[in-house]
């Protein structure tokens, strides 16, 4: 197993932001049971870049983010390949939460660290941190939760997706910030946000067999335009 570069645990319902060097592998583990990841991606030195979810899922014919697809910018560059996941569905049609009134009032003054805080509250502390705000939120990807089409035709949470001790790993294609939120999925219907534990890794380079290179021609050009933004 590679050197573990960096660690981190975020508890459920909190937020965290790192910057991860192209080449670098950052896994992330869910600590507690019905665990989401709600996750913000932007190249580090191309502020054009930053995740495009529809662009994503429409070129790579998926409604759900699973291993080994690439999540591509709005210019069709690979910002970080899905190389592994103990689950073979994350959400990324239903958004960060905004609002959690519903699971009832919440104060600092009142709860202390244990305070219900939305996903956008979270980003937006994250992002002013690296001279960003409300104009760089993007739709995310929720790592850990499943979010389908029911029988009426809308979109249904599946509570419980999730255990403690699922996983799924991202290779930074070029450098990368990564923003994480761990408060429950918008969908959620309960407040009982499980932790993740953020790790970053040295990750092997990947050769002409690469799962990502070869799932389909989109995501092998998304690829090489990383590489060329690289160059």
């Amino acid at each position: 197993m590679s050197e573990v570069l960096l660690s981190h645990e975020i508890p459920g319902g909190a937020a965290w932001s790192v910057l991860v060097r192209g080449g670098r592998e950052l896994k992330l583990t869910a600590t507690g049971d019905g665990a989401n990841c709600s996750t913000l991606l932007f190249a580090a030195h191309h502020p054009v870049d930053r995740l495009n979810v529809p662009d994503t899922l429409k070129a790579q014919m998926s409604a759900r983010i699973h291993a080994p697809m690439v999540l591509m910018s709005d210019r069709g560059t690979a910002l970080c390949s899905v190389t592994g996941s103990s689950l073979d569905w994350h959400d990324a049609l239903s958004g960060h939460s905004v609002d959690v009134a519903k699971y009832g009032p919440s104060s600092y003054s009142a709860d202390r660290n244990a305070w219900r805080r939305s996903a956008r509250d979270g980003f937006l502390s994250e992002l002013r941190k690296h001279g960003r705000g409300p104009a760089d939120l993007h739709a995310c990807v929720n790592f850990f939760s499943k979010v389908a089409i029911s029988g009426d035709g809308l979109l249904a949470f599946a509570p419980g997706h999730a255990s403690a001790g699922d996983w799924v790993t991202l290779r930074a294609e070029m450098d990368v910030l990564v923003v994480l939120s761990t408060s429950p999925h918008a969908l959620d219907p309960q407040w009982n946000p499980g932790g993740v534990l953020a790790e970053v890794r040295p990750a092997p380079e990947p050769g002409e067999d690469d799962p990502s290179w070869t799932f389909r021609d989109e995501s092998a050009r998304a690829l090489r335009a990383a590489r060329g933004v690289l160059a």
